[in-house]
């Protein structure tokens, strides 16, 4: 099931979608929640209020996360799980679907802007 997610997402990273799937839609709900627990505190809005450049947006994701324009959901994922700099890791609090829920949630609104 989990591999099924990884292609779909993926998939989604190469095509950038105009419509959600309700699978997707799901995902993205959940990652919402996830997101608002665990992230929303400093990365309010797709902001970061510690470091003010290393934002959520596709741009600051493309330029500080290693291998984002090559695998953008990995690249989230890898830095959700380890964490970096001030941004501790959430490996150890959150299941590997929810990090890949939170994942597909920002790379989802980081594609649309936030």
């Amino acid at each position: 099931m989990r591999i099924l997610l990884l292609i779909l997402l993926s998939a989604i990273a190469l095509f950038k979608f105009t419509f959600i799937s309700p699978a997707l839609a799901a995902e993205i709900s959940n990652g919402a929640k996830i997101f608002e627990a665990n992230c929303a505190s400093c990365h309010i809005g797709g902001g970061n209020i510690l470091i003010s450049q290393k934002t959520l947006k596709k741009e600051a994701l493309s330029k500080y996360l290693e291998n984002y324009n090559q695998d953008s959901i990995q690249a989230i994922i890898h830095q959700v799980q380890n964490g970096k700099n001030a941004m501790p890791p959430f490996k150890s609090k959150l299941s590997s679907e929810e990090i890949l829920e939170v994942a597909s949630y920002v790379f989802y609104n980081a594609e649309q802007g936030w």
